[in-house]
């Protein structure tokens, strides 16, 4: 069974990075350059770091105003597998 992991803080560091906090009291910091790196319509806007830093959270999911988003329990587990997070306290 999939647990359902929702993101319930996002914050801009600066660059590309972002602070994740996620529903399962998780968190940590991930650098999107890999991804803003694969280029692609969607993904080619947000080079522009006056919008990457506009990331706002709909239904628990990274959005941006041109319509981009990224899975929660996608982000989640690769976070996971390559030791980024980190529990919190309540």
């Amino acid at each position: 069974m999939i647990d359902i992991v929702k993101i319930v803080k996002v914050e801009s560091l600066g660059g590309y990075r972002l602070r994740l906090r996620f529903s399962d009291r998780s968190e940590g910091e991930r650098d999107f350059s890999d991804i803003l790196g694969e280029g692609g319509p969607m993904v080619d806007a947000l080079r522009d770091q006056k919008l990457f830093a506009q990331v706002f959270l709909e239904f628990g999911t990274l959005s941006w105003p041109n319509g981009f988003d990224l899975d929660s329990i996608a982000l989640h587990d690769e976070m996971q597998r390559a030791g980024l997070l980190r529990q919190t306290a309540a």
